[in-house]
């Protein structure tokens, strides 16, 4: 089998499916944790890996690595993705005034979240994309999510796995170190990431059982100039090409500063939709993160000259859930 090329110049523009296809067979790790598993790459997150990762906190600072779960969010509808609702059933108000119904003069607060799983700081599931039909390790699509969840592979599975060494690519700074910030429609390449690592040092070395951080700036740009087309629209992100780098790195998963991981547009002149997700989920079982908030870790790690970290990115354990809100947490 030839090997995919890692060159985005050498993509056919005309032909998605064929350049899909070469990928999904070249990298596919069907099986190779048995028939059985529901976690994919995650398990290159040994025990130990995260005795490594916990030495790595020296100073015990705490970055939050998520947007704001508001209102004020990036989402436009978009197959009914919108932002989150926050409505509140009992307030001070209420208490105030006594109406509540409580005895001897106590007076609470409740309140309710209504949002789509995916509308901001987010892991994908591995039952999120499919590839013909079938979801990860091969399994039929339509046996493993329906109108119940997903049966197998629920994002509940991840609640206690997702804690390892996190390592901060700043492919933004790196690439245009005036402005920190990559244009829309820029593809990540190998070679790019390769040459942020050697520019970056050893500490942002990648390797089995890590969890890649990719900033690419445009979160930044977003919050300085408005959301504008954020949520679906033109992005940075990683080529295609990429795909063999995810694979023989062994990282356990990636997430990045933008709403779809991948560049976009796409990079065919055909149509096309998220071809890399067709790749990576349903066939490398590899874990995605999304619209991340990178920009304060960045500058920690800047001023350090350090680029890895303990990472606890733990999803909700919502039963048969194929992505999560999440709160990633890095600890220096």
């Amino acid at each position: 089998m030839t090997t995919p090329t890692e060159d985005p110049a050498e993509l056919d523009r005309s032909d998605p499916a064929a350049e899909v296809a070469a990928r999904a067979a070249a990298f596919r790790n069907w099986g190779r944790w048995g028939e059985d598993d529901v976690l994919g790459t995650l398990n290159f997150i040994e025990p130990s890996k995260r005795v490594e990762a916990a030495a790595l906190v020296t100073e015990g600072r705490i970055v939050s690595l998520a947007q704001a779960f508001d209102t004020n969010g990036p989402q436009k509808g978009w197959r009914r993705r919108t932002n989150p609702v926050h409505t509140m059933t009992d307030t001070g108000t209420d208490a105030e005034r006594g109406s509540q119904g409580f005895p001897h003069g106590i007076g609470g607060a409740d309140d309710v979240i209504a949002m789509p799983l995916q509308c901001s700081t987010q892991w994908d599931g591995l039952g999120h994309i499919f590839d013909h039909g079938n979801a990860w390790n091969g399994r039929r699509a339509g046996d493993v999510v329906t109108s119940d969840g997903d049966l197998v592979t629920g994002i509940e599975h991840a609640a206690s796995v997702i804690v390892s060494r996190g390592v901060l690519l700043d492919m933004g700074r790196h690439l245009q170190t005036e402005t920190g910030e990559l244009p829309d429609g820029y593809a990540i390449t190998v070679a790019d990431l390769e040459a942020c690592v050697a520019a970056q040092g050893a500490s942002s070395a990648v390797g089995r059982g890590d969890i890649v951080l990719v900033r690419t700036g445009q979160y930044a740009r977003t919050r300085r100039d408005g959301w504008g087309d954020y949520a679906g629209g033109p992005a940075p992100g990683l080529s295609l090409t990429t795909a063999g780098w995810l694979h023989r790195t062994e990282i356990a998963a990636i997430a990045t500063d933008t709403w779809g991981f991948e560049v976009r547009p796409n990079e065919f002149d055909a149509p096309a939709f998220q071809p890399l997700h067709q790749v990576v989920i349903p066939n490398i079982g590899l874990t995605i993160g999304e619209m991340w908030n990178l920009d304060e870790l960045a500058e920690a790690c800047l001023e350090r000259s350090r680029w890895d970290f303990l990472l606890s990115a733990a999803p909700l354990p919502i039963t048969g859930a194929v992505g999560s809100p999440i709160n990633p947490v890095a600890i220096l």
